[in-house]
Formats: C-alpha cells, structure tokens, sequence
C-alpha cells in the first residue's frame, strides 16, 4: 500500500529525529533562522510518518512504538540486527497480512454505518417537522424562503455544514469564511434533489442516506456509506455569463 512506501522513503528521516546517532538528554530549542528552518524540516517529516504510523496503528493495535524507533535508529548507523533476506520475506508477508486486515475492518465498518444510518433514518423520519422524498433523501426546514427554486441544469451559491451521524463535523463553508458555488449536476444525488426543493433564502437540514451521498466509497473524512447531515443556506441561483451579441 502507498503507506509503506511513504515509510521506507521517510524512515531514515525520522530516524534522525528520533536521535539514532546518539541519545540526547536535552530538548533543543530552535533559536537562530538556520535553526527554525532545519526544525520546520524536521517537523513536516516527522508528521508525514506519524500520519502513516497513525494509519498502521488503526489497524494493528498491537504496534510496538519502541521496536519501530530502535529500526529506523539502526538502520541510519547500519547495524541492522536481521538480516536483508529475512527483512524482505518479513516485510512481504506483513504488508499482506495488512491489507487483509485492513480491508476486513473497512468492511465492518461499512457494514455498521450503514445499519446506523438505517436505524437514525427510520427514527428521524418520526420527527415533527421531518420530510421524506420517495428517494428516501429527509430534509426539515428552518427557514423557508421567498425566491424562485433552482433546477437541476443550475449552478448555485450555498453556505453549509456537513456532520456525520455523531456529530463530527467533516466540513463547513461557515469556517472557511466564504460561500461556494457549483453546478447541481457536479455534486451528491442528495444535494442535487434537496437543493431543488429550496427557494433562494432558505435554509433546510437535509439527512441524506449513503446511497445518495458518498455509498461505500471512503475518505479520510468521511467513512463508507455514511448517513450524512448537512445544514444548507441557497445564497442565490447564479447567473451565466452573457455572452456579447456578435455585431
């Protein structure tokens, strides 16, 4: 997997930071420019491994902090204590024993969400307030607005926020300071019927199901076929540039 080949790139890296050549007793503190530039350095690797070490980790429990640092530091003073031969097989056999391991727990939980997802759906339909499509796209609305709907061919102007089922919020025009815009046929099949459904000035909640918003497909942010909820704002429906009348 990419992990493991960002760990054989990074390692030696890391190792310099983990103090391989020799212990040291002290923290150094950056001071001079010289000293702040090789500490970003140092700093920009170092997360670079940890996000690849943190992506092992939520799959082998088990991993062995100490074992991993005392490899890096013996392979920066070339004092390997396994041999090449053995290393390659071990190695080999790891990273497939990873990816099966790996894989089985994004099944589980696709699987899990996606019975959550069906369970908070079958609640929230019972809701004051709550609206259901024959999609099964659930929406509520907070503020009805006054203007025209926009249609699926349109591009339109929105403020939103995004939160999985437990409150983690995975995204948020709000906290980025500016609205966005987008064609309502480039986005989630939930946002292209719920958008539809709201006049300009409105702002709705809209639970969408994972079959019509990411399904099984994951991201760091958002996990397989989750139930999404977002709390949208229909800014405006934009306009196209004219084009000038040729003459």
């Amino acid at each position: 997997m990419k992990m493991f080949t960002q760990l054989s790139v990074l390692a030696l890296c890391m190792a310099a930071i983990a103090g391989c050549q020799q212990q040291q007793s002290d923290k150094l503190t950056p001071t001079t420019e010289q000293d702040k530039q090789a500490y970003s350095v140092g700093v920009s690797i170092g997360n670079s491994v940890k996000r690849n070490v943190d992506q092992i980790k939520a799959v082998e429990e088990n991993f062995n902090d100490d074992m991993f640092i005392q490899g890096l530091r013996d392979a920066l003073k070339d004092s390997v204590q396994i041999p090449q031969e053995e290393l390659t097989k071990i190695s080999s056999q790891y990273q497939q024993d990873f990816i099966s391991k790996h894989r089985a727990k994004q099944e589980a939980v696709s699987s899990k969400n996606l019975e959550e997802g069906k369970a908070f759906l079958a609640e929230n339909a019972k809701k004051d307030g709550v609206k259901q499509t024959e999609s099964g796209l659930q929406y509520k609305v907070l503020t009805e607005g006054t203007g025209p709907k926009p249609k699926a061919t349109d591009t339109v102007k929105v403020n939103y926020t995004g939160k999985l089922l437990d409150g983690t919020e995975f995204d948020s025009s709000y906290k980025r300071g500016e609205p966005i815009q987008f064609p309502l046929s480039n986005v989630i099949k939930g946002w292209t019927e719920g958008l539809q459904l709201m006049p300009v000035g409105s702002k709705f909640e809209f639970y969408i199901p994972s079959e019509l918003a990411y399904g099984a497909n994951a991201n760091p942010t958002i996990p397989a076929n989750s139930t999404l909820i977002f709390d949208v704002e229909l800014l405006d429906i934009v306009k196209p540039e004219e084009k000038p009348k040729s003459k």
